[in-house]
């Protein structure tokens, strides 16, 4: 199994054969989850930290770590000899992700993120402020599948039904709530990705997620 140094050096080789200049690994799935199943946790296998809120940027000459005050002793602890920088997010002295990339890095290189983990709202916040340095993003790779040894595979489980005694409501009262809403609000269509969401409108549950 490769130590943490090892896996970033296996990034950086991986960034290098796709022409990447910098790669971003955010706390995310495709339903842009807090809570992740293990083939998702990207940012806990790059780094060694697990805390459950944090985004980290690789570059060929250095690896940072953003976190939150409630992650910043465990933080020090976890990413202590992995040859990764803490920036201690909401401190005053931290940059932003933006600013130190474009600090960072030159006019024409290019910054990856596995666009199947950003939103479409972070994507184009990132290109626009990206932009600005003349700096590209790039969506399209990803990087880690080839060198995560024995990565977890998606999840299986099978879904289940939350009997409505449990639930509450039926789901045939839920979904009519949320066409009222609709009703309200003069809307013909509502899209609902975040996971959590549909398991309690269809009063559906899994195991994704252990708890």
């Amino acid at each position: 199994m490769l130590t943490v140094p090892q896996r970033i050096q296996a990034l950086r080789e991986q960034m290098q054969s796709h022409g990447l200049d910098a790669w971003l690994v955010y706390s995310a799935d495709p339903h842009l989850s807090e809570y992740l199943p293990a083939h998702w946790s990207q940012r806990e296998y790059l780094s060694g930290f697990t805390g459950s809120a944090a985004y980290m940027v690789v570059t060929q000459d250095k690896a940072v770590l953003w976190t939150d005050s409630r992650y910043w002793v465990q933080a020090e602890a976890q990413l202590n000899g992995s040859g990764i920088e803490l920036m201690k997010q909401g401190a005053s002295a931290t940059p932003s992700l933006e600013d130190w990339l474009k600090e960072q890095l030159s006019a024409g290189q290019a910054v990856g993120v596995n666009g199947l983990a950003l939103s479409v709202a972070q994507a184009l916040s990132l290109e626009e402020s990206l932009g600005e340095a003349e700096l590209e993003l790039v969506v399209e790779h990803e990087l880690l599948d080839a060198f995560w040894e024995e990565r977890p595979a998606l999840p299986q489980a099978p879904i289940y039904e939350h009997e409505a005694l449990y639930a509450g409501l039926p789901r045939q009262q839920k979904l009519a709530q949320v066409r009222a809403a609709m009703t309200g609000l003069s809307s013909d269509v509502h899209l609902i990705s975040a996971l959590d969401d549909i398991a309690w409108i269809l009063n559906l549950r899994g195991s994704d997620v252990e708890y």
